[in-house]
């Protein structure tokens, strides 16, 4: 396996006989498993260094139209506590994060239809005329291509929107009010026709995914080529149809995490708030799988627990932005710290 480990960092892509070898040998060898891993960082420290860069995440609205069956914020959980954030509460957060020195806010919330275009494109207007040196990612869903031109002309630099899985089958039985897998896949085409940087990703773990699904994930994701990748877990909400499953494997979710390493090097990808709830090192052991990127919460205290996409997220302490001097101390730990600069993508500096 160590030819494999290799072969696809030099060459940042293996065939998908190898790549299902490859996540095999991890889940049964942990010697694989940290030649993968070690392989991943180096890549990462290669083309960042040492810093690991923040970004500020402020969770707009728990209202959602989907239906999704993992998702807690699924709109016909009837227990769920929903809100929605005013134009002054998120400029409220961006007061406090950029004074933090975060220079990414992060504007993440369910599809929520009262988030209209011109409601959307005021707040970004005043999000960029307060803060014109800043990148602004949203994370709002599917929207029309009209709605994501009119959102970057606004000020939006970029758009995280997971694919969730490759597979049509796994992808219709996980969002059974969704519009299919292609139409996903056809919004993250029309974001990078408008220019924006785009993520995508997907869960580890979820009921039905099977080793094959994975690497079909990993080979859409080399063939679209996206400037951020996700990846974490799959974690429980008991108010879901998938409540009682168990969480997603974390070696599985590391080694998937190097493979997209290699395979993209030059890629930011997350350290992701899954990955720090399913174990209390699961930040820590993200980037020692080839991760720069930690998102801590920037939302408003009293809503932070509302946003539960799984149940007890990891949202405060070393999770929140109030807390980045424990987040850089526990970095040091490892030989890293926080890098306070926008962190574009070097193919995109917006």
């Amino acid at each position: 396996m160590r030819e494999l480990v290799e072969q696809l960092a030099v060459d940042n892509r293996l065939d998908t006989k190898s790549l299902s070898a490859l996540l095999r040998s991890c889940t049964t060898d942990t010697h694989v498993l940290q030649q993968l891993r070690d392989c991943a960082v180096r890549t990462a420290q290669q083309q960042f260094g040492l810093g690991i860069y923040i970004r500020g995440l402020i969770e707009l609205s728990s209202f959602c139209r989907c239906d999704c069956l993992y998702c807690g914020l699924r709109r016909s959980n009837r227990t769920a506590e929903r809100y929605r954030l005013t134009q002054e509460e998120v400029m409220a957060c961006c007061k406090e994060g950029y004074a933090l020195g975060f220079r990414t806010f992060v504007l993440q919330g369910g599809e929520d239809g009262t988030h209209s275009d011109a409601w959307l494109e005021e707040l970004l207007c005043r999000m960029r005329s307060s803060y014109p040196d800043v990148a602004i990612t949203l994370s709002l869903g599917e929207r029309s291509e009209e709605s994501y031109i009119r959102l970057k002309r606004a000020g939006a630099n970029r758009y995280l929107l997971r694919h969730e899985t490759a597979n049509d089958a796994l992808y219709d039985a996980l969002h059974p009010a969704g519009r299919g897998l292609q139409h996903r896949i056809g919004c993250l085409e029309a974001l990078k026709r408008t220019g924006y940087q785009v993520g995508m990703g997907m869960m580890i773990g979820v009921k039905g995914q099977t080793l094959d699904n994975i690497v079909e994930d990993l080979k859409l994701i080399e063939k679209m080529k996206p400037e951020m990748v996700g990846i974490g877990p799959f974690l429980p909400h008991k108010a879901t149809p998938l409540g009682n499953e168990p969480a997603g494997d974390l070696n599985l979710t590391l080694a998937t995490v190097a493979i997209v390493r290699l395979m993209l090097p030059e890629a930011l990808i997350p350290a992701t708030t899954a990955l720090a709830t399913l174990t209390p090192r699961g930040r820590l052991e993200g980037i020692l799988s080839g991760a720069n990127v930690v998102m801590p919460n920037l939302s408003p205290s009293d809503v932070r627990a509302k946003y539960a996409i799984y149940e007890n997220k990891a949202s405060w302490g070393k999770e929140a932005a109030e807390g980045l001097a424990a987040l850089d101390a526990e970095l040091k730990t490892i030989g890293y710290h926080i890098d306070y600069s926008r962190g574009d993508h070097n193919n995109l500096k917006l």
